[in-house]
């Protein structure tokens, strides 16, 4: 594992709104248990984080609940008319269609066409959002508006079948939908923020179905890299048990994967009560470039609408850019 020259210093919890919301139920009694449990056995500091971090998750889970229904549907980027031809120069504004022939209307893409929006070299390259387990888009409205704000123009989520049962189905999903954003926009390139298995899919689809000629950073919060232990009567179902640390897709990833280009940063925080041991967050893999970013009291719901959490993200995407300005450069002169 290679570490990446930014976000060098553990961050501390600052949360995007004071009333965070947004995530879904991933295993409800987790929060309740482990955090009493663990309580009694630590440090009062750790004890305050762990309390802390659990009101906060039973909060994002409240919120959560309320917008998990307009995330249901997939989203569709807006297309975007072409040009029509410029009007005759004979006719002034007040004058009417030359030779009594309407003037042709501005020309739309055919039906189901994807909208061209070629931006190549003159904005940042667009950022996929892929949610976790069980959930949906709705868990990104905070961080796609902080993404937007400070300047990202492309930034669209996608959503898979809470009914996939195969990881790997749900990767090649993945791959088609970038190659639909690529066409689209005219990047060669794009960046991707996975939250728990949303991380895991990218990651799969980065390291088996080479995904590192199309993402340039792949951003991780609370994935469960080298499997997590959590609730064992639910790997009844199929993408859980994928999940778990012995399972083929997580030996699948533990392979080889030289010349992998992608760059990695994996955000992990030790109040993450879905990630079983908490250090499973991390990446620890000796072909990739990746970057592990400790976070302080942030547990696994709050994790993609935590403030420093977007602060982290905006900071790595910016600094890849500035890495790849630099070569560019060099490769130049």
């Amino acid at each position: 594992m290679q570490a990446l020259p930014f976000l060098s210093t553990p961050l501390l919890s600052t949360p995007l709104l004071s009333a965070p919301f947004l995530s879904a139920p991933l295993l409800l009694a987790r929060l309740f248990a482990a955090p009493l449990q663990g309580v009694r056995r630590l440090p009062t500091r750790s004890s305050s984080l762990i309390l802390r971090s659990t009101v906060v998750e039973l909060a994002v889970l409240a919120g959560h609940l309320l917008l998990y229904p307009t995330g249901i549907s997939q989203e569709r980027p807006v297309p975007r008319p072409v040009p029509g031809p410029a009007p005759h120069p004979a006719a002034g504004p007040a004058d009417g269609p030359p030779d009594g022939h309407p003037v042709p209307e501005a020309r739309q893409p055919a039906p189901g066409a994807p909208s061209l929006l070629p931006t190549e070299g003159r904005a940042h390259p667009p950022v996929l959002l892929l949610h976790g387990f069980i959930d949906n888009r709705s868990v990104f409205l905070l961080l796609r508006r902080s993404l937007h704000r400070h300047g990202w123009r492309h930034v669209e989520a996608l959503n898979y079948s809470p009914l996939t049962c195969d990881l790997r189905k749900a990767a090649e999903l993945l791959h088609r939908h970038v190659e639909e954003v690529c066409a689209r926009t005219g990047h060669r390139r794009v960046d991707i923020v996975g939250h728990s298995l949303g991380g895991l899919i990218a990651r799969y689809y980065v390291q088996r179905l080479g995904g590192d000629a199309r993402v340039r950073v792949l951003v991780t919060l609370g994935t469960p890299h080298s499997g997590t232990r959590i609730a064992p009567l639910m790997s009844a179902h199929p993408i859980v048990r994928q999940m778990r640390p012995d399972s083929e897709v997580i030996a699948e990833l533990s392979r080889p994967a030289p010349n992998c280009r992608t760059q990695f940063v994996a955000f992990w925080s030790e109040e993450d009560q879905v990630m079983v041991p908490a250090t499973t967050a991390r990446i620890d893999h000796p072909d990739l470039l990746a970057h592990n970013v400790h976070v302080a009291g942030v547990g696994h719901l709050a994790l993609p609408v935590n403030g420093t959490v977007a602060a982290g993200i905006r900071e790595a995407l910016t600094s890849a850019e500035t890495a790849e300005g630099a070569a560019d450069v060099i490769s130049v002169a």
